[in-house]
């Protein structure tokens, strides 16, 4: 018996790394997914990666005295999210994961908030200190509005609303290359930057909430201009975090004529800094990625979470 499920990649309009000190992200997810199939083996996988979610699973549902069977497994992973991008791969492999091995191990006999708790513990071994957000959007789907107040306390709001088709059509994603530095190591650069300059820190925290808020209005409200506005307010700000290679701010530089954008995710210091979440004021910017030899998905949010597969 196969048992299979898929998740969505997410984009964050604004609001990472503020996110992990206690500020709102507004993020959503996109229609580019992860497939995990898994079934029973008489010989175990060996996949270190796949056992330590095997592990992990196990060792939780044994802390809060769930009943479980082991067994061997064999499994595979269909994807169309690019990875270390900063679209989410990890949180979809997290919760597709977390949804298949619960089958595997429990019979259908859990909750659905069991994933997302499990996929939370999953995305900590991928990234020692994550917020939360990205796990959670790949397992509701659609628009988030999160914020982590404390490592117990985390709310969210999934909106009703969806993005406007007029704001949606103009919207890009592009990719400036892989980052040499893992999510991890960008969240504890950050952390070392607060430690060394809280109050400078702090200021920049406070401008990327009101950037989260504007966005977000800017989105409901059909205003263009507040969201350009911010979304290049934003990214000024996560230039001062340092989380921006300079080859991905000359990029950004030279498509000011064709409109206004920002990296989401981690990013990434040396070289790539992953995707941009781009604004496209004008038809002249498909040429000039075509130019450039840029690689650009257009944008396509997901109002679908965790899905079981057939």
């Amino acid at each position: 018996m196969k048992i299979s499920y898929s998740a969505p990649a997410k984009v964050i309009f604004s609001g990472e790394h503020a996110v992990v000190y206690g500020k709102p992200a507004f993020v959503s997810a996109l229609n580019l997914r992860l497939k995990f199939t898994l079934w029973p083996s008489k010989k175990q996988n060996s996949d270190e990666t796949i056992l330590t979610i095997s592990k992990l699973i196990k060792n939780y549902l044994k802390e809060q005295k769930i009943k479980f069977s082991d067994q061997n497994f064999n499994y595979q992973i269909v994807s169309d999210i690019p990875v270390s991008r900063g679209l989410g791969s990890s949180a979809a492999l997290s919760v597709a994961a977390a949804a298949c091995f619960l089958t595997l191990y429990c019979h259908q006999k859990f909750s659905r908030r069991l994933i997302d708790v499990l996929a939370y513990q999953i995305e900590k071994f991928f990234h020692k200190n994550p917020s939360g957000v990205d796990n959670c959007v790949s397992f509701h789907g659609g628009l988030i509005y999160y914020r982590k107040e404390f490592e117990f306390l985390k709310n969210f709001t999934k909106l009703k609303a969806k993005i406007p088709k007029e704001i949606e059509n103009k919207l890009y994603l592009i990719d400036t290359g892989k980052p040499e530095e893992s999510t991890k190591e960008m969240i504890q650069k950050v952390k070392t930057l607060f430690k060394n300059k809280k109050k400078q820190l702090t200021e920049i925290l406070s401008q990327i909430e009101e950037n989260t808020k504007n966005i977000v209005k800017a989105l409901i409200l059909k205003n263009h201009q507040l969201l350009i506005d911010n979304l290049w307010q934003n990214e000024i700000n996560l230039e001062k975090l340092g989380v921006v290679s300079s080859k991905t701010k000359k990029l950004l530089v030279k498509l000011h004529p064709y409109g206004r954008g920002k990296i989401t995710g981690a990013g990434g210091q040396k070289q790539g800094s992953g995707f941009l979440i781009f604004y496209a004021k004008n038809n002249n910017f498909e040429k000039f990625c075509q130019t450039n030899q840029l690689k650009v998905i257009k944008f396509q949010p997901s109002y679908l979470g965790l899905k079981k597969e057939l």
